[in-house]
């Protein structure tokens, strides 16, 4: 593999992981008695993650990923003489 193409594959990873993370303690929070004091752990945790998940949206929806790929393009490009 490239170094561009792991760098692909760990994005997609992490972007996959948080999603799956704030599913799972969203659903363990309405699901499951949990102690108060961890109640509300979990709440912040939640919190955390939906921040960052809000970051991967942005990375891959708006112009970040864009402006990345072709920032790469360019710095391939032979320089102008």
């Amino acid at each position: 593999m490239k170094g561009k193409d792991i760098k692909d594959v760990f994005q997609y990873a992490l972007g996959a992981l948080i999603v799956i993370s704030i599913l799972i303690l969203v659903y363990v929070v309405f699901t499951v008695e949990l102690p108060p004091a961890n109640k509300d752990v979990a709440l912040i945790v939640i919190g955390a993650l939906v921040a960052k998940f809000g970051d991967v949206v942005a990375y891959f929806y708006n112009s970040s990923k864009g402006s990345a790929e072709k920032t790469e393009i360019i710095s391939k490009m032979p320089p102008v003489q």
